[in-house]
């Protein structure tokens, strides 16, 4: 067991959790960083989720140093198409994060968006908050424009409203509005507040339409608005603590 290891005590932050509010990576990632044995602490291999960190020890991921937690942010992104949503992708497209490198500190994301999927996407310093704005319990809408080859109706989408088994799955009500008709094409604006993998895809697919542009434009409060392509812009503190209530605003430090 490695001297790090053994130092494992009631007082101190889990490390996971430590770099997770370091804005490093998710707890889940941090624990699989952890695996790799990338994570140091005063120069030894960490080998355990479970160990605490204290003031004045030196963690280092992959040879740099995690610095001291700075105050949690959050910056609305306009992601373009052709981008992935993850640090490092096996097949080496280019990632959400290594179009922000160099205007961003760290960060996470709050959630995904597809490789095609274009809009609002969430970025963050702190994993506790990415965490809290994902939490089913909030059911913040997500609000998406979509273009889709095919021909429905205002009735169909009314359906949505229902609630769609498709394929064994089951989706929460989609509230959804027929926008615009243009040659082979609709426009559609649709509501959801489950956000399940590849949803507003597979129940246009069920109507026997075929997304061919995606564009998310609200999550919960936060809008993309008039946010340019590949532009970014900070959330004040402010509202942050308005939307997440005090409790939770305490309890993150905002």
């Amino acid at each position: 067991m490695a001297a790090a290891d053994a130092e494992l005590d009631p007082d101190g932050e889990r490390i996971a959790k430590y770099l997770a509010r370091a804005g490093i990576a998710s707890r889940r990632e941090a624990e699989k960083l952890i695996e790799q044995g990338i994570v140091t602490v005063d120069g030894k291999v960490l080998t355990t989720p479970a160990f605490k960190v204290k003031d004045g020890m030196d963690i280092r991921v992959d040879g740099a140093r995690v610095r001291s937690k700075e105050p949690p942010r959050v910056w609305r992104y306009h992601k373009p198409s052709g981008l992935v949503t993850t640090h490092k992708d096996p097949q080496g497209r280019p990632t959400v994060f290594d179009a922000v490198g160099g205007r961003l500190p760290r960060v996470i994301s709050v959630g995904r968006l597809d490789l095609t999927t274009e809009g609002l996407l969430l970025l963050t310093n702190d994993g506790a908050l990415a965490r809290q704005l994902e939490l089913p319990a909030n059911a913040w809408v997500r609000r998406y424009r979509i273009r889709a080859y095919g021909k429905t109706d205002q009735a169909a989408l009314d359906d949505l409203a229902k609630g769609v088994t498709i394929e064994g799955v089951a989706y929460k009500p989609i509230k959804a509005k027929l926008d615009q008709v243009k040659g082979g094409n609709v426009w559609i604006t649709a509501s959801i507040t489950e956000g399940k993998n590849r949803e507003i895809r597979k129940v246009m697919e069920h109507l026997g339409l075929t997304v061919n542009r995606l564009i998310r434009t609200a999550f919960g409060p936060f809008q993309l608005g008039g946010l340019e392509e590949d532009g970014i812009e900070e959330i004040p503190a402010k509202q942050l603590k308005e939307q997440l209530g005090a409790r939770a605003s305490e309890t993150l430090g905002l």
